[in-house]
């Protein structure tokens, strides 16, 4: 006897992005890279950041591929794209502070 519904699902277990990797590219997909059977971002995941094995350290974030220390960076003071005024410098993720 078949069931359309559990076949259906079983299917989609079996399918990973290793054996096929189109599962990440999907339109709209956030985690367009395949790293050992799970679809990631390396742009901004902090366990697979710019590489697959690259982890970046606890105070550090990901931004576009690179482990930045977001608590001193200028460029990236408290998140990524998140840069000081010019003359400004970043002290605990924060602009100019004293």
């Amino acid at each position: 006897m078949s069931n359309g519904f559990l076949e259906k699902y079983y299917v989609r277990a079996t399918m990973t992005c290793d054996k096929f990797s189109r599962i990440c590219r999907v339109d709209g997909s956030a985690r367009p890279n395949c790293c050992k059977k799970q679809c990631v971002n390396v742009m901004v995941d902090g366990i697979k950041c710019g590489e697959w094995e690259k982890k970046c350290r606890y105070k550090d974030k990901c931004c576009d591929g690179r482990c930045i220390n977001v608590m001193f960076d200028s460029n990236n003071c408290g998140g990524c794209h998140s840069p000081c005024k010019k003359g400004s410098f970043c002290r605990y993720g924060m602009c100019s502070y004293a």
